[in-house]
């Protein structure tokens, strides 16, 4: 596809996104991808855990799981949608860590990344493509946050890495 070939100007793909985050915040209000994947994780933990799960304060006051909540539709237009820009621009391909210490610091990022989302309620697409633009300080606290966290990660990984 021609679509996926070249890359769309950064003035008119930012003045596409701006355009639709004013459509939606119109529309919903301000908007979280983190409280989406949220309840995808809580409906899944129902799943599997049954009425148990209400046993834990956060999922029977704060957020019950229901498949009736919109943001879990953005989080999955989301992933469908970088699948398919994926394949489409021929960029797909699985990618498995090797190494055990790869593994681990996957998954201490991830548990990091859980952490911040909930402390901050907010997510990095969101602060990005919502709160900035908004002039929001909490988005500029929160980019500052994504941008030393990804530089220190990133030093962190080197260093592992070639040891």
């Amino acid at each position: 596809m021609q679509l996926f070939k070249k890359t769309i100007d950064p003035i008119v793909a930012l003045s596409i996104i701006a355009l639709l985050d004013i459509f939606l915040f119109l529309v919903v209000g301000a908007w979280t991808v983190g409280g989406g994947e949220t309840m995808i994780t809580g409906l899944v933990a129902k799943l599997f855990m049954g009425d148990q799960i209400y046993r834990i304060p956060f999922w029977k006051f704060a957020f019950e799981p229901t498949p009736y909540y919109w943001k879990i539709y953005i989080s999955l237009g989301m992933f469908f949608g970088a699948i398919v820009a994926a394949v489409g621009s021929k960029e797909f391909y699985w990618r498995v860590p090797r190494h055990l210490s790869e593994w681990i610091m996957i998954t201490i990022g991830g548990l990091l990344m859980g952490i911040g989302i909930r402390l901050a309620f907010v997510c990095n697409v969101s602060t990005f493509f919502g709160l900035t633009p908004e002039m929001n300080l909490g988005g500029y606290l929160s980019v500052s946050g994504i941008i030393v966290g990804a530089w220190v990660g990133s030093l962190i990984y080197k260093r592992v890495m070639e040891a």
